[in-house]
């Protein structure tokens, strides 16, 4: 088994992460420097920051309903970090960030191939937002959100999406892309200033009425479908 996979198998972190941390040299494999596209064999020791890892016997998937004002990362650095908020015995990682301004949906999980699966742009999974702007919204501004927008910050046009106006001044939409910030920048390029934002759907996991903060184990059938709509998906190129 690769490095990467082995260390996503661990519930460590995504492959494409993993990559990262044996470029960072923080991964030993019996007592040497980890290097790219090693294979484990079992009976190798391997550790992160000086940590023995293993392959997990039972992995955790959660939804948590993240309040605005908490970071996504983990490292302690950041004082409203996910880490101090939530204060899990597991270890685990989010797939799919929300900047912290923004609240809602996140999904917690060990599985670092299922992580791999949601977050690498090019597989289309839908991830649903409802959005409260300053300003009234109208039939040009759903038009315009709709239809693809040029992200002159960047040079980069977003791809069309479902957009549909549910007050007079919120919307929702859902996003098959991962740009970073993209609601927040797509608004600001067609005339709009975002007043809130929140995810409420990533593929067949809804947030639903989970309140602010709280967090709860996936259903047995959210985490079958999800599986399903990921199995077979490709992978970004990961060495």
């Amino acid at each position: 088994m690769r490095i990467n996979k082995y260390l996503s198998e661990c519930g460590v972190c995504s492959r494409r992460e993993a990559d990262i941390l044996i470029g960072e040299g923080r991964v030993e494999v019996n007592g040497a420097a980890a290097s790219f596209g090693m294979q484990i064999s079992d009976g190798d020791e391997v550790k992160v920051n000086g940590q023995t890892v293993k392959p997990l016997l039972q992995k955790t998937y959660l939804v948590f309903n993240k309040p605005r004002g908490i970071v996504c990362t983990f490292e302690k650095r950041e004082k409203d970090n996910l880490g101090n908020y939530l204060q899990l015995e597991k270890r685990v990682t989010y797939a799919g960030r929300l900047d912290k301004d923004s609240e809602g949906l996140l999904i917690l999980t060990d599985d670092g191939n299922l992580i791999d699966a949601l977050m690498t742009g090019s597989n289309g999974h839908e991830k649903e937002y409802v959005v409260e702007t300053a300003q009234a919204l109208g039939a040009d501004n759903i038009k315009a959100l709709s239809g693809g927008v040029y992200l002159k910050e960047i040079n980069r046009r977003t791809l069309p999406c479902r957009v549909w106006q549910s007050g007079q001044r919120e919307f929702h939409i859902v996003l098959t892309q991962g740009i970073n910030r993209q609601i927040r920048r797509m608004c600001k390029n067609t005339g709009l200033r975002v007043v809130s934002l929140k995810r409420i759907r990533i593929e067949n996991i809804k947030l639903g009425s989970l309140p602010s903060g709280s967090i709860r184990e996936f259903t047995p059938s959210e985490l079958d479908g999800l599986k399903k709509r990921t199995a077979g998906t490709k992978r970004s190129n990961v060495r």
